[in-house]
């Protein structure tokens, strides 16, 4: 039984770390804080439009995607800061990289919505 046991308090002290990351990615990263937003706007329009179960199943992975891209972009920004604070190339890579990988989800979220809502404004 104690097995069990401590196999539960891993995965819920696990639980608690993750929610003081998303709170801490909330409160210091204005990037993050965009793009909470956009999400509680196309959260809230898909209320006001009542889009369907499909569309609000490709709008929760397309934000799910965009807010967890955006929190590795950020880690591996912090992490590269950490290594080497000041100006180097390759660090500069590594960042451009990974924003990259923000842009691409951003698009693919856009695409979504828009193939979400445009039905509704014609």
């Amino acid at each position: 039984m104690s097995g069990i046991f401590k196999f539960l308090s891993g995965r819920i002290r696990g639980g608690g770390y993750a929610l003081k990351g998303a709170f801490l990615l909330l409160k210091t990263e204005a990037s993050i804080q965009v793009q909470v937003s956009i999400a509680l706007i196309v959260t809230f329009m898909g209320f006001y439009l009542e889009i369907s179960k499909i569309d609000w199943m490709l709008q929760i992975f397309a934000i799910g995607l965009v807010l967890s891209i955006e929190a590795i972009n950020t880690a591996i920004e912090a992490i590269a800061d950490f290594i080497h604070p000041d100006f180097h190339n390759k660090i500069g890579f590594i960042k451009d990289i990974a924003a990259g990988a923000v842009f691409f989800a951003a698009i693919a979220a856009f695409i979504i919505g828009l193939m979400i809502y445009i039905p509704y404004f014609n």
